[in-house]
């Protein structure tokens, strides 16, 4: 049986995206949880991040409001890895919270060449991730 990440990352890749990850948020802990990846090799899941309260954190966890990078420098101030990232030839990125019950459960990652969240893009990714709400809230919350 194919995991909801599964399914929208299928989804997602036909528009686009070259790297897809799913985050969990453990705020008591202070840690993002990867719980999925497109790329196990150069993100694996086991991956663990601190939670950073940046202008990154305000926007997408307090704020609870899609991160939109669509250029590497918009991005590398929040992302340690950003290196990494631009040398996968990636130069853009959407963070997309799920919430429920008024708190982020996770984040949604999707990662494409620059300028590749485009409105039109935009509003079909979060279409496509409202979609999978329900499933997504579940699977995050099974760890």
């Amino acid at each position: 049986m194919q995991s909801v990440y599964d399914t929208l990352f299928t989804a997602c890749a036909a528009l686009g995206t070259r790297l897809f990850t799913v985050t969990t948020q453990d705020i008591p802990a202070g840690l993002a949880r990867r719980a999925y990846s497109s790329m196990p090799v150069e993100y694996p899941v086991s991956g663990t991040k601190p939670l950073t309260r940046d202008g990154w954190y305000d926007h997408c966890i307090t704020g609870q409001q899609v991160f939109v990078a669509n250029t590497t420098p918009e991005f590398a101030k929040y992302f340690f890895d950003h290196a990494l990232i631009s040398s996968l030839g990636l130069g853009s990125c959407i963070n997309v919270p799920v919430v429920h019950n008024g708190a982020v459960s996770g984040t949604i990652n999707l990662l494409a060449e620059e300028h590749h969240f485009t409105p039109a893009k935009l509003a079909a990714y979060q279409a496509s991730i409202a979609t999978h709400h329900t499933a997504l809230v579940q699977a995050m919350a099974a760890g």
